[in-house]
């Protein structure tokens, strides 16, 4: 008789079934992704890789059409000095808009702080640099306004920024009795007003120090966004406000501090105008929020908050440089520009609303 061994027998019936289910460990990951799925999900991962690939596809278009005087280093550098100011106001409004906010009132900051910086020097004989350090605290201060009334009094960004960008434009022009300080006044008087105009030769290339400006402070911001917690938390309250406020977020904190660095990343576009430009006018620059604002969407930022890469930002603001430029060289209307920017928004918009169906 041939004994059985009770370690090898169910000890209970239902186990019986167990010695024969599959012993697999699970995997949830789809095994099966087409490639239009991947693309999607690498393109969620990589929020700067569209408008990278955008302006890549730009610049050689515009090679191919225009030949090669388009990419002599002289007009590659020229198309940097064009986006210099539209790249840090697009810093600020990249901040703003990871929130799910946005600023309407970055062009007005920029124009008043500049013509508070000019006014102090020729109208009170402040040295200059005290009048850049009140210009600076200025745009901190119109900053300090946007962030109260939407993390306390809860308005919405649109309609808080509308109303300021009216005030502060109302301001400066009161302010300023829509006076243009000469640039030939400021070379002979107060020359710091235009350092960030002063140019650099590179070989071929001139840079302005402004360029130098808008590259340090995008990487100061990219670092900052990406390697300390206020930068996590501008994506948290971005992506869900009610779930970070719930993880220990102090929303409210955080908020008031995005809008007041806005308001001092504006002033610095304020002095970084007057270089570019030479001269302080309060007619110069008012509209600088619709730029900022379209050079954040082609650069694959949501509006909807939470997603988004600065660098891209940097790389939309290059993107119209280049259409700009390079439909310049090759003799169009302007009016063609903007309809090819037009269409660029639209697109960018699409994109992400394809690309956000991975987070649904």
């Amino acid at each position: 008789m041939t004994e059985t061994n009770p370690a090898s027998q169910p000890k209970q019936e239902f186990e019986s079934v167990l010695t024969q289910s599959a012993t697999a460990v699970a995997n949830f990951d789809s095994e099966r992704k087409n490639l239009v799925e991947r693309t999607r999900h690498f393109l969620h991962s990589s929020p700067a890789a569209v408008p990278l690939i955008v302006l890549v596809l730009s610049l050689v278009v515009f090679a191919v059409i225009v030949g090669s005087r388009f990419f002599t280093p002289f007009a590659l550098s020229l198309i940097l000095q064009q986006v210099a100011i539209v790249g840090i106001v697009g810093a600020a409004q990249t901040l703003v808009i990871l929130t799910a906010g946005i600023d309407l009132s970055v062009g007005a900051i920029m124009v008043l702080t500049s013509v508070v910086m000019g006014q102090f020097t020729f109208r009170y004989g402040l040295p200059v640099e005290l009048s850049i350090l009140c210009g600076v605290a200025l745009g901190g201060l119109c900053g300090l306004i946007n962030g109260i009334l939407i993390a306390y009094v809860k308005l919405p960004p649109f309609i808080v920024t509308l109303g300021t960008w009216q005030i502060f434009l109302a301001t400066t022009y009161i302010y300023s009795a829509n006076e243009t300080i000469r640039a030939q006044d400021i070379e002979t008087n107060a020359r710091m007003l235009q350092f960030f105009g002063e140019k650099i030769q590179i070989g071929s290339a001139t840079f302005t120090y402004g360029v130098f400006a808008m590259i340090l402070l995008i990487a100061v911001l990219w670092y900052v966004l990406n390697h300390t917690a206020w930068g996590r938390h501008l994506y948290a309250i971005g992506d869900d406000p009610e779930a970070a406020e719930l993880a220990g977020v102090r929303t409210k904190r955080v908020l008031i501090s995005v809008y007041v660095l806005a308001g001092f990343i504006c002033a610095l576009a304020g002095w970084a105008q007057i270089g570019r430009n030479g001269s302080v006018s309060p007619q110069v620059g008012q509209f600088a929020n619709i730029e900022s604002i379209t050079a954040v969407v082609i650069g694959g930022m949501s509006l909807f908050g939470g997603r988004g890469s600065i660098l891209g930002m940097l790389f939309g603001a290059l993107i119209v440089g280049v259409f700009s430029f390079g439909m310049r060289m090759y003799g169009t209307d302007v009016q063609w520009t903007y309809l090819m920017i037009g269409v660029l928004i639209i697109t960018a918009v699409a994109i992400d609303q394809w690309i956000r169906k991975v987070a649904g």
